[in-house]
C-alpha cells in the first residue's frame, strides 16, 4: 500500500498514470471521481491487485468466491461497490486479491444509530465483526427505554456480523447521567430491575451480547460500579450473552497517562469479554481541539491497558469523523462541529486550501475562510493507517469505531488490504 500527498497541478488521471494504475479503477477504490480536482496535501490510497477476474455469463459472487476458494465478504470488501448493485455484468473486472500478505488479524467494531442509512450499513458490514447499535437508555429504576432496531440486528446477523447492543444512561439534566449511575449502583432492586429487563430483551432481539458505555463514576461510586460490573457479567455469562464494556477516557486522562486507578481496570477486564478504551479527543466540547493528543501518548495508554487487561481483550476506539471550528477558539465558548471525511475534501477543494499533517497527533487539517475563519482537523489514510497499526503494535484485538453512520472508503481500503478482519457469527447470505 502507497499513500500518496497531492502535489500542486496534480490530477486523479496524472496520479493514477504515475503509478501505472487504470483511472477508473484508482478512483473507485478511493472513492472519488476522474473528473475531481484535488487538494494539495490530499491523501490517497494506491494499491495494485494481485488476482483479478473477468465475470462471465451465469457467474454470481458465491461461484466466483466458491472457484478462487475465497469468501463472499472477501470479494465485497475488495469490491464495495458491488454492495449497491442487484447483478453482476459479463465483462467486469472483479478484483479477488490484492498484493502483499496481511500482516495480522484485526477485529472492528463499528457504533451506529438506529436511523443510519441501510445501504450504507450494507456496503459497511463486509467490513465489520462486531456492529454496536447505539443506544439503549436506562433510567434509575432500571427500565429500558425501547428501540426500534430490529431490521438492523437481522441485516448483521445475514452478513455474519455479530450485533451488540450498546447500554448507556439516560441523561439526568445537568449532571450527564451521574445521578442515573449513582441511584443504580446504590440500589440493589433497581439493579436487578435493569439486569431482568436487560436479558429479556436479549431474549427476543437476536442481540451478540451488550456493549456497556460506561459513564463517569464519582469516585465514592466506584468499587459499587466494579461489584456492579461483576453481577451483571455473572448474569450475561450465564444466560449465553457477551459484555464488552466502553471504558472512555477523557482528554485530562490520556494526557497525563493518569487513570482512575481505584476504578480497577484489572478487575473489570476480567470481568468483560472485551474492553473498548474510547478517547474521543473531545472535538465535541466546548474549546477543546480534536488531535491535541500525541500519538505517543496514546501509545503509553495502551502499554498501560495491556499491562491490567490481557491484550486480546482490548479494543482501541477512535473517531471517524473531524471537527471544525470558528476561529479564535476560546476555552468554555467556542464548539466543535462535526464532520465527516468526504466533506472536509470537499472544502478543502473549494477554497484550495493545502491539507497538512500533523505526524505528532497523526491528524490531518487546513484553514479556510468566509465570513469568519475556519480550522478542520480530521483523519485521513495516513491517520488511520497509524490508528490501525496500534493492533498489532500492541497486540490488542482490534478497533472501536465511532462512526459507521457513512461510508468511509479510504478507511476500508487501508484497513481491508492489511489486515484479516475477524469473523465470530457464520455468514447467512447468498448472493
Amino acid at each position: 500500500m502507497i499513500i500518496h500527498i497531492v502535489g500542486q497541478g496534480e490530477t486523479v488521471d496524472s496520479i493514477a498514470q504515475k503509478y501505472s494504475k487504470p483511472v477508473d479503477r484508482f478512483a473507485l477504490e478511493n472513492g472519488i471521481n476522474i473528473s475531481d480536482s484535488l487538494a494539495v496535501g490530499e491523501a490517497l490510497v494506491v494499491v495494485y491487485p494481485e488476482i483479478e477476474y473477468t465475470v462471465q455469463p451465469g457467474d454470481t459472487l458465491v461461484s466466483i468466491a466458491s472457484a478462487h476458494n475465497t469468501s463472499l465478504m472477501e470479494i465485497l470488501r475488495n469490491n464495495p461497490y458491488l454492495s449497491d448493485r442487484k447483478f453482476i455484468y459479463p465483462g467486469e473486472i472483479i478484483v479477488i486479491k490484492y498484493e502483499g500478505e496481511k500482516t495480522s488479524s484485526i477485529s472492528t467494531n463499528g457504533y451506529v444509530y438506529p436511523f443510519v442509512n441501510l445501504d450504507i450499513l450494507k456496503k459497511t458490514l463486509p467490513f465489520l465483526t462486531m456492529l454496536s447499535i447505539y443506544s439503549h437508555y436506562y433510567d434509575e429504576n432500571g427500565d429500558i427505554l425501547f428501540v426500534n432496531d430490529s431490521e438492523i440486528i437481522q441485516m448483521a446477523i445475514a452478513y455474519g456480523v455479530a450485533p451488540v447492543m450498546v447500554l448507556a444512561e439516560i441523561a439526568d439534566g445537568d449532571q450527564a447521567g451521574r445521578g442515573v449511575t449513582h441511584n443504580i449502583l446504590i440500589n440493589p432492586v433497581a439493579q436487578d430491575n435493569l439486569i431482568n429487563n436487560l436479558i429479556l430483551i436479549l431474549n427476543r432481539s437476536g442481540y451478540y451480547g451488550v456493549n456497556l458505555i460506561s459513564p463517569y463514576v464519582l469516585p465514592e461510586d466506584r468499587p459499587l460500579f466494579v461489584e456492579f460490573i461483576d453481577k451483571l457479567s455473572t448474569r450475561l455469562h450465564l444466560a449465553g450473552y457477551k459484555i464488552n464494556l466502553s471504558l472512555t477516557l477523557n482528554v485530562f486522562e490520556v494526557m497525563t497517562n493518569v487513570l482512575y486507578e481505584d476504578l480497577q481496570y484489572d478487575k473489570l477486564g476480567q470481568l468483560a469479554d472485551n474492553v473498548i478504551l474510547m478517547s474521543y479527543e473531545a472535538g465535541f466540547t466546548l474549546g477543546v481541539s480534536q488531535g491535541i493528543i500525541a500519538f505517543e501518548t496514546i501509545d503509553n495508554i495502551l502499554n498501560y491497558a495491556v499491562s491490567m487487561v490481557s491484550s486480546d481483550k482490548i479494543f482501541y476506539g477512535f473517531s471517524t469523523v473531524g471537527y471544525f471550528w470558528e476561529l479564535p477558539i476560546l476555552s468554555g465558548a467556542t464548539r466543535g462541529q462535526a464532520i465527516r471525511y468526504n466533506a472536509a475534501i470537499d472544502i478543502a477543494r473549494e477554497f484550495n486550501a493545502a491539507i497538512k499533517f500533523d505526524d505528532v497527533t497523526k491528524i490531518s487539517y487546513f484553514q479556510y475562510a468566509i465570513d469568519s475563519e475556519y480550522v478542520v482537523r480530521f483523519k485521513d489514510a495516513r491517520g488511520i493507517d497509524a490508528f490501525a497499526g496500534l493492533v498489532p503494535r500492541h497486540n490488542i484485538r482490534g478497533v472501536g469505531l465511532w462512526n459507521v453512520m457513512y461510508f468511509f472508503t479510504q478507511m476500508w481500503l487501508v484497513i481491508n488490504t492489511q489486515y484479516e478482519i475477524e469473523r465470530i457469527v457464520p455468514l447467512r447470505i447468498q448472493d
